[in-house]
């Protein structure tokens, strides 16, 4: 509990520091809807809420809205401190009056009623809210109803309370408005716990806490029924759910500062505490109970503080103190106080007090006043009223639910009607679909077989190309048997590598599956294993590939072979002369989406050997201009032989 006061306590000190959050979330000036009614249409601010109001409320330019900030400014100060409510209510009627106003003089006056009940001056409040009866809209009579019900139930009247919160019922219903029925619940599980009636207090209390909770906005009648359900809980003897809705309670009231439903909260924590036995925890209840009643300046919640302090003192065995504790609440208690419910209690407990210090005259003077006032409480009639209020409450019930089955059964029809015709549009449209996707399944196996056609035709198209560029290549060699030049045979062999390495590109692809790409591995194997045997050194000359498989389009594979096709041409050529074993390198690699790299190297004797030729000749010009082609980079390495690497930009061409 100690924890709960400190809280309460960074709350006061902070609110200020603290209050421009809450601005932005309750009040916009800059806005077309400058004003988010606290409690209806949002929850979502901290206890400095009241400040935003005072602050900004006439602040607004119109005069509606500006009149709801004060309105609710005036109501929810009754939960911090009467006097200060009372004087914003009394504002509040001046301005709606000045402004010739009477709907928003009516709900100033329903304001201005409930805060009088609260002080106790039951009469004036009564006449207020009846007053403000004829002002004030059919939506604005649940909530004065429910302050009417008020006054009768502080009076004892208990019968006349349960006839307003009834009237507030059927209003709610008639409106749907949640807010209104989880209210007249509330009240009704509040009245029926006074009457000791707990099982069925609790029944009403948590329909109207399962509504609240529906509605998704927490406030003071949210706050205050969680506590009756706690009461109701207390007096069935079930102490930990009694515990854990009050420690709700006190949670909510303590995020929005609500002082009247903390002292209540305390009130019944002493009670509590006294059934667990806890006597020191009860003693603290009390002094928070005091605390927050004296903050309040609510004669009405002193009154009951001590109370509960006093009947703890009697059961503490605290006799004189509780005596002290007792008066002090009689003596708040004035002949105008006009609770009989609470000062019964008060006089009952003075007269235990009484007799256990052997003060007999002073303890039959007390239990006369308390029989006097239970019995002007707990009439026949009374109950016999409450009763019968029930009886009726309950057949409007059934009523009610007859009519919402037959409206039900009435929308169960019509809706049967539509699903008649939704399912027969359904059908129809299935029937369309299936139309649909049978001349979609003929046109798909049309396209499924033109695309076979097409990829029948451009295999054969590959196949047709590289036969002719086997033949060119078979031409070529079949010239180059009749030439006695050596130099000129070269050329031709060389001629004749270069035409093998795209007629190996166009075999690649007829042959595979994709007619688009290259596997570029498989491809410098086979096309390493032909120029090795052109030169007849596939026993001098070891070559390897160093990469992953790897698939090209045709337009990058095509110039690459050519590369490579050269660039291998060039080693067996100068770097291994007098029959020198070695080997050779092929590396390519994809680093990025965006680079290709290409390496080839050996380890002959080195580029300085030939270095005329390697700069001159027309294979190397020809990879000069291929890597150009490409948007490539080359690079040489002389280093225990020759290294030639690349680095190619790859083009990604629309399919």
């Amino acid at each position: 509990m100690k924890g709960s006061i400190l809280k309460i306590v960074f709350i006061s000190i902070f609110s200020l520091v603290s209050s421009f959050v809450s601005y932005g979330q309750i009040v916009d000036l800059d806005s077309d809807n400058p004003y988010k009614k606290v409690f209806v249409d949002t929850d979502d601010f901290d206890a400095s809420y009241l400040t935003v109001l005072e602050e900004s409320w006439d602040k607004v330019k119109d005069d509606t809205i500006g009149l709801s900030m004060l309105n609710d400014l005036a109501y929810y100060w009754h939960t911090r401190n009467l006097n200060t409510s009372l004087a914003f209510a009394k504002k509040g009627l001046i301005l709606s009056a000045y402004k010739n106003n009477p709907l928003w003089e009516g709900r100033f006056q329903i304001t201005l009623g409930s805060i009088l009940l609260r002080m106790e001056k039951l009469d004036s409040a009564f006449i207020v809210l009846k007053d403000a009866k004829n002002k004030v809209k059919e939506e604005d009579l649940a909530f004065l109803n429910t302050q009417l019900g008020y006054v009768f139930e502080r009076r004892g009247e208990l019968d006349k309370a349960a006839d307003y919160a009834l009237e507030s019922l059927r209003l709610g219903e008639k409106l749907h408005d949640k807010k209104a029925i989880a209210l007249a619940y509330s009240d009704l599980s509040n009245i029926f716990w006074k009457q000791s009636k707990f099982e069925k207090g609790l029944e009403y209390g948590l329909k109207s806490i399962s509504i609240f909770e529906k509605r998704g906005i927490k406030d003071l009648d949210y706050d205050f029924t969680l506590y009756v359900v706690g009461n109701n809980y207390l007096e069935l003897g079930k102490y930990e759910e009694a515990l854990a809705y009050y420690n709700r309670s006190i949670e909510m009231g303590e995020q929005y500062g609500f002082y009247n439903n903390l002292s209540d909260v305390y009130i019944s924590l002493v009670d509590l505490n006294v059934y667990l036995k806890q006597f020191e925890a009860a003693e603290s209840a009390g002094a928070y109970a005091v605390k927050y009643a004296e903050l309040l300046e609510n004669n009405f919640m002193i009154m009951r503080s001590w109370l509960s302090i006093g009947k703890l003192q009697n059961l503490e065995g605290k006799s004189k103190e509780a005596i002290q504790s007792l008066q002090k609440s009689i003596k708040v208690a004035t002949q105008d106080f006009g609770d009989e419910y609470y000062l019964s209690q008060a006089y009952e407990a003075l007269g235990v007090a009484f007799a256990a210090t052997q003060a007999y005259e002073e303890a039959y003077q007390a239990f006369i006043k308390y029989d006097k006032l239970k019995d002007s409480i707990f009439t026949a009639e009374a109950d016999q009223r409450i009763s019968h209020l029930q009886t009726e409450f309950d057949v409007a019930l059934k009523e009610s639910t007859i009519k919402l089955q037959e409206t039900e059964l009435a929308q169960q029809s019509t809706r049967q009607t539509i699903i008649i015709v939704i399912a027969s549009f359904l059908l129809l449209f299935v029937l369309v679909l299936y139309k649909s996707y049978q001349n979609n399944k003929k046109k798909n196996a049309l396209l499924e077989r033109q695309n076979k056609e097409k990829e029948f035709l451009l295999k054969e198209i590959h196949h047709r190309v590289k036969n002719n560029l086997e033949i060119v290549s078979s031409l070529l060699a079949l010239q180059s048997a009749q030439l006695t030049d050596a130099n000129v045979v070269n050329v031709m062999q060389e001629s004749q590598n270069r035409v093998q390495s795209m007629s190996m590109i166009h075999q690649k692809l007829y042959q595979g599956t994709n007619l688009s790409t290259i596997e570029m591995k498989g491809y410098f194997n086979n096309l390493g294993t032909h120029v090795l045997d052109s030169f007849g050194m596939e026993e001098q000359v070891n070559l390897t590939c160093e990469m992953q498989a790897l698939e090209l389009d045709v337009d990058t594979a095509i110039p690459l072979g050519l590369i490579v096709n050269e660039l291998l041409t060039n080693a067996l050529k100068y770097a291994f002369p007098d029959n020198r074993k070695g080997e050779v390198k092929l590396a390519l690699e994809q680093k990025d989406k965006e680079l290709l790299c290409l390496e080839v190297s050996d380890n002959g004797i080195g580029q300085s050997m030939n270095e005329k030729i390697g700069e001159t000749g027309f294979g190397m010009r020809l990879v000069s201009l291929l890597c150009q082609q490409l948007q490539g980079k080359m690079n040489r390495m002389m280093k225990d032989g020759t290294s030639i690497s690349f680095e190619f930009k790859i083009e990604h061409h629309n399919s």
